[in-house]
């Protein structure tokens, strides 16, 4: 086996990566509309303080991930 084929993902090798991208894509996303709704609850109430800052930071979190 040449270096230049071994180097290249196989096909399930590739399947497996893109499943893994698609769950962690769904708990994001999951994740960021829980924080918002969060945040809506805190200004319908009229409390912006700690419980409106702590989601907003964790969604700027997640969105500005570093991909790899």
């Amino acid at each position: 086996m040449n270096r230049k084929e071994r180097s290249e993902p196989t096909d399930p090798e590739l399947l497996e990566e893109a499943k893994k991208r698609k769950a962690s894509s769904i708990l994001h996303a999951g994740l960021i509309g829980f924080m918002v709704g969060i945040v809506i609850y805190s200004a319908v109430k009229n409390t912006w303080g700690l419980l409106t800052l702590i989601p907003l930071y964790f969604i700027y979190r997640l969105l500005k991930k570093p991909k790899k």
